[in-house]
């Protein structure tokens, strides 16, 4: 019964165009009635302490740092120096978005401004070219879910702060899958377009393509100050997103003289304003995860399946069945907010490691920013790059089985992700 009006009482505000963070407090208060322990102190109380989290302050921070990039110039010197070294190649400006959006997803975690800065700058290029826009468009999409997979995730540092699981180790562990994401990409585009025959870039000369790499080197710079100072433990996930902000600050401002007071004050604004969001959202699902723990749900949810407790991989899979289905329906962070709680008792009875399920479940839910309804990348790239969601979603097929084939074998597969890990630590 308990598990029922969790369930309804969450789909039945949703259903009513009731705000995520408001259906989950909602959620809460139905679950505090059914166990009879309503308290009004205990809810806001609940509440104040969802947001107040250390780990938490590196979520705007990295935010700030992706709009800082975008309008300090950050983002279109990277762009510039991967076309001038494989922009000539045969389907070349496909090969510059898989790697321009790693590049950027190590530098922002946020998979909604990092698809927007590939839209806004490969787009009209890719349709000058003669490329198929709409395979374009759902390339640059698939490239985008990257940042949540690779540190500095903010996926990650969400899951870790609710699951109670290292992000320093889950950003570790992150590195690895998301090179396999941008490896299944490339492999996929070269695949798709190696009967097409767009035109190609021009090949630079010699001393061109070092000037781009050259200018763009503050940029480039960025990722390896994140990921070497997490793993030797010179600054916390948290710190660093604050190095990355000042960092991304200082040279767009004084590097490249393109942030001005103007740009500054707008990407604060807009950082801000996401952080609000997602900040709300916390604090609201840890009153639903409270009350998910109280009312013994997690507990409900062990017997229902402890048929595969003993069958790790099979548990596995059906957990990532679950959460897949679910993020057809659910953005990115509710869903993370919602099922993290449930889940966590699950993968500790069956002694999976919750480094290696946190990774693939902050991967699961990244692909779901592909899935429509929802699909919240596809609406930033239809709407930047101006192109029809019918085409998108077209083009975007072939690169959401590559990764959802990644996933699959990471779940049936854990040393994939492991071996590596355990290296890199």
């Amino acid at each position: 019964m308990t598990v029922f009006v969790f369930i309804t009482s969450l789909l039945g505000a949703m259903a009513l165009g009731m705000p995520i963070a408001f259906a989950l407090m909602v959620c809460g208060v139905a679950l505090m009635f059914q166990v009879d322990i309503f308290d009004a102190q205990v809810l806001a109380q609940n509440l104040v302490d969802g947001a107040d989290s250390y780990p938490l302050m590196a979520v705007p921070f990295f935010l700030l740092a992706g709009e800082l990039m975008n309008a300090g110039g950050l983002s279109r010197r990277i762009v510039n120096a991967v076309m001038a070294w494989v922009g000539h190649v045969r389907g070349g400006l496909g090969y510059v978005a898989v790697i321009t959006a790693l590049l950027l997803a190590s530098l922002s975690g946020s998979a909604i401004a990092d698809s927007a800065a590939l839209a806004a700058l490969l787009i009209p290029m890719m349709r000058e070219a003669g490329y198929n826009v709409g395979r374009s468009a759902g390339l640059l999409a698939a490239g985008g879910i990257i940042a949540p997979v690779v540190p500095p995730s903010i996926g990650l540092v969400l899951f870790g702060s609710i699951a109670g699981v290292s992000v320093s180790k889950l950003f570790i562990a992150g590195i690895v899958p998301g090179l396999m994401m941008a490896m299944s990409l490339l492999i996929t585009w070269w695949w798709v377009c190696r009967k097409e025959a767009p035109a190609s870039q021009p090949l630079p000369a010699s001393g061109a393509r070092w000037n781009a790499l050259r200018e763009s080197g503050w940029a480039l710079i960025l990722p390896l100050i994140i990921i070497v100072g997490v793993k030797f433990g010179v600054f916390t996930p948290t710190e660093a997103g604050v190095v990355t902000a000042v960092c991304a600050a200082m040279v767009g401002a004084f590097a490249y003289r393109e942030l001005t007071w103007s740009k500054l004050y707008e990407a604060m604004l807009a950082a801000a304003r996401t952080s609000a969001v997602v900040m709300f959202l916390v604090a609201a699902a840890l009153i639903s995860a409270w009350l998910i723990t109280v009312a013994n749900i997690p507990d409900e949810l062990i017997k229902l399946l402890s048929p595969f407790i003993d069958r790790p991989v099979i548990l596995m899979i059906l957990m990532q069945l679950i959460v897949l289905i679910v993020g057809t329906a659910l953005d990115f962070t509710p869903t993370i907010l919602i099922l993290t709680p449930v889940l966590m008792p699950l993968v500790k009875a069956a002694g999976i490691d919750p480094v290696y399920f946190g990774v693939l479940f902050v991967m699961n839910n990244a692909i779901g920013l592909l899935t429509p309804p929802v699909g919240n990348v596809l609406n930033v790239v239809c709407s930047v790059g101006k192109v029809p969601m019918n085409e998108v979603i077209r083009g975007v097929m072939p690169f959401l089985y590559a990764e959802t084939l990644v996933l699959i074998l990471m779940s049936i597969f854990p040393s994939l992700m492991l071996v590596p890990f355990q290296w890199l630590r």
